[in-house]
């Protein structure tokens, strides 16, 4: 059965104040109105809710149950009116967020900082996926933003490059060459690589590929992993020898040296999501994001 909250709001004023004048009063209301809404009201539920004559009201017992019916209901109708309303002002809710785990060191770590003081009721569920597996995702909706190494993305999807920075060469900190700061790549031409997957990220295979090209040899890839600490891990446990991302020697992982080399390319860090797809959370966590790295406007 629906109730009218109007009605209930009407029931509990008398109820509260025995006194259909002072109910009226406190109602902004005129007592003709109030009187007819309680009759509607118990015409509704069939059942008398006040005994009244003209000096008392009272409630009966079916009145006094739908009094406390009536509390717990107009409680919750307002609570249900601010979960909306917060939602739509992207203040409360879900934003799911994909991840590669190098952006943990590239500022990932404060932006959730940000994100969990700004919006205390939003809940951030994180997922560390590598590009391609956060691609699809976005796209079909299981993700509301990705974090991704630049790739290039489907029609549709936006994409925008929040930071960039030079590669390093990874070492275990056993090797003959681990020793300086800096190094030859051309040095390496006889060494083991492991190198980030090509099927899940072409475009980053074919950078470090290139490099090595550049630096007039090509490279013995045999091995390939999917997440670019997993090819730091390998490293470390001298299974040959690889190219990443700078932030990487933040990760603080042991049996590692990182060495500088002379190089144009460029490791890139981009923010997916999908407009067609409506998010007003979504979208107040892209402008902290923009904020975040310093970006204006529409990518």
């Amino acid at each position: 059965m629906d109730l009218d909250p109007r009605l209930l709001r009407y029931f509990v004023a008398v109820a509260e104040e025995l006194n259909f004048s002072r109910a009226a009063e406190r109602l902004h209301i005129s007592q003709p109105p109030l009187s007819y809404a309680i009759r509607q009201l118990e015409e509704t539920l069939e059942a008398r809710l006040l005994d009244r004559n003209s000096r008392n009201v009272a409630l009966t017992a079916a009145g006094a149950a739908l009094y406390k019916e009536a509390m717990f209901l107009l409680q919750r109708n307002a609570e249900v009116k601010q979960l909306v309303r917060s939602v739509d002002a992207g203040a409360q809710g879900q934003i799911r967020i994909g991840f590669v785990g190098s952006m943990l060191y590239r500022g990932l770590a404060e932006l959730l900082k940000r994100f969990d003081a700004l919006y205390p009721k939003v809940e951030h569920v994180l997922l560390e996926l590598n590009s391609a597996e956060q691609i699809q995702l976005v796209e079909r909706g299981g993700l509301d933003i990705g974090f991704i190494h630049a790739n290039p993305v489907p029609e549709g999807m936006a994409c925008l490059d929040l930071v960039e920075e030079p590669f390093s060469v990874c070492l275990p900190e056993r090797h003959r060459l681990a020793r300086g700061d800096t190094i030859d790549l051309a040095a390496l031409a006889d060494e083991h690589f492991i190198f980030f997957s090509r099927l899940f990220s072409p475009s980053y295979y074919e950078t470090l590929l290139s490099m090595c090209l550049q630096a007039g040899f090509f490279p013995s890839v045999k091995k390939e992993a999917r997440h670019w600490l997993s090819v730091a891990t390998l490293v470390s446990q001298e299974l040959g020898v690889s190219i990443v991302p700078r932030c990487l020697a933040r990760s603080r992982l042991s049996g590692l040296r990182f060495l500088e080399f002379e190089h144009s390319r460029k490791s890139v860090s981009s923010l997916i999501w999908m407009p067609a797809h409506e998010s007003r959370i979504r979208d107040k966590h892209i402008e902290l994001i923009r904020e975040h790295w310093g970006h204006e406007g529409r990518p």
